[in-house]
């Protein structure tokens, strides 16, 4: 890859300014970048989608995906207007870009009311301890899933 292009993340911010401007959505946006291109962009959609995973990444992920014909953006770079809360780092990770460069950062987006502070932080607790309690109920049958996918023909490692 090239490298980070300045004009590349003028147009995330773009999308983003765009989007709130519009009232598309959340003030955010991200591009996914091949080859000097931009193959995917997108802003937060999720007001009017009514999507809570609807957030600029991961939609400019999918649309990417799709534009590509596959589920990992490896060769690909995302810029995005602001540092990806978890939820949008986890997606990163599951697609494998190259590279991600942001411009605002998580503490910019907690002062414009987006704090993510408490994601953090729940993350590292015992199910049962967070906010939200998970509870680990196994019932017969659970893992016959992964014994069969671990046999599948079908299987693609990612």
């Amino acid at each position: 890859m090239a490298g980070y292009d300045s004009k590349f993340m003028q147009e995330a911010i773009r999308v983003a300014v765009e989007n709130v401007k519009q009232g598309k959505g959340g003030p955010f946006g991200a591009l996914v970048v091949k080859d000097g291109q931009i193959i995917a962009r997108s802003g937060n959609t999720v007001v009017p989608d009514k999507d809570p995973t609807a957030h600029a990444e991961v939609n400019v992920i999918r649309e990417a995906c799709r534009v590509l014909g596959s589920f990992q953006l490896k060769g690909c770079d995302i810029y995005t207007s602001c540092e990806p809360c978890p939820m949008c780092l986890g997606a990163i990770y599951w697609a494998r870009p190259d590279h991600v460069y942001y411009a605002c950062t998580k503490e910019d987006a907690a002062d414009g009311g987006f704090d993510d502070s408490f994601i953090y932080k729940e993350i590292p607790l015992d199910g049962p301890s967070r906010a939200i309690p998970f509870e680990h109920r196994r019932e017969a049958g659970a893992g016959e899933e992964f014994r069969l996918w671990k046999q599948s023909p079908d299987k693609v490692d990612y």
